[in-house]
């Protein structure tokens, strides 16, 4: 191996190996100390509004499929599109890639402060609509239902669990749950415009209904799931001080030092989660809690 792919190789192990650190350390001095958040409350009213979409929306959504204007179905087809992981997870993954071959030491403080908040952000991308991809997936193919192209021959509710077919994988829908994802991702970020993140997204999931791919119930279960996921990654981000810092009876709240454009650096070397230095992705060399 020549000099500089291995010089690359240990950048990017020694970087890994910095992060991996700075995360178990902080697991380990932080305590686990979040808001009093009803999530019992959060999740009955999650499961009313799926049952009530499924009684009230669900039949007629059926008997709609293939009957909406072509060049709404086209226009709702192109939209719908945005709701495909792919669009954020990649983008995220290559950010993480490119942040952990980056010589962080050869950076001045305020390019690491804003290569160290892109790469949490990635990471929060990652952790949302990452784990909510796979828990989505468990549960469409677990729970079997089958979609509106059946509806005719099996009606509203017809459930083939671990059929392991496409076809019979309606329950929850993973579109609208990467969109609650991102839906969550926002309201984390950016709470004072969580109307207009919640008219965009809401609306984008909605489009797997007119295009005959899901009943409303489908969705509305999904994003309510990828929505759960962010607030869950936003609580665990905020304890290890990493975008958000932590609050005693409400969601995160975003860190002053967390922007993803460029701007002045602040005199004392403070990152999003503590002291910046060279070294690594999360490159705070401290203890501090």
């Amino acid at each position: 191996m020549s000099a500089a792919p291995l010089a690359l190789y240990r950048r990017s192990l020694g970087n890994f190996r910095d992060t991996m650190s700075i995360v178990k350390r902080r697991f380990a001095v932080r305590s686990a100390r979040y808001p009093r958040i009803l999530w019992s409350v959060w999740l009955i009213a999650w499961v009313l509004l799926t049952v009530a979409a499924f009684l009230r929306l669900d039949a007629g959504a059926g008997e709609m499929r293939g009957e909406w204007p072509p060049g709404f179905v086209r226009f709702t087809d192109f939209f719908t599109q945005f709701g495909l992981g792919g669009w954020y997870l990649i983008p995220a993954a290559l950010c993480l890639v490119i942040a952990n071959l980056t010589d962080w030491r050869g950076l001045s403080r305020q390019g690491r402060m804003l290569v160290y908040n892109w790469t949490c952000f990635a990471f929060l991308v990652l952790c949302a609509v990452g784990l909510s991809g796979l828990a989505v997936n468990l549960l469409k193919y677990g729970i079997g239902r089958a979609r509106p192209l059946y509806f005719d021959s099996f009606g509203v509710l017809s459930l083939h669990p671990f059929a392991m077919d496409a076809r019979f994988a309606g329950f929850p829908s993973g579109h609208a749950t990467t969109m609650g994802a991102v839906f969550g991702i926002l309201l984390l970020l950016f709470p004072r415009r969580w109307y207009i993140a919640l008219a965009v997204t809401a609306c984008i999931a909605s489009t797997r209904v007119f295009v005959g791919a899901h009943y409303p119930s489908d969705t509305v279960a999904g994003f309510g799931l990828g929505l759960a996921f962010a607030a869950l990654s936003g609580l665990v981000f905020a304890r290890l001080g990493f975008i958000f810092g932590q609050t005693g009876s409400k969601l995160p709240v975003r860190k002053r030092t967390f922007r993803l454009g460029p701007f002045r650096a602040p005199r004392s070397r403070m990152s999003m989660a503590g002291p910046v230095e060279a070294g690594g992705i999360g490159a705070d060399r401290t203890q501090t809690p």
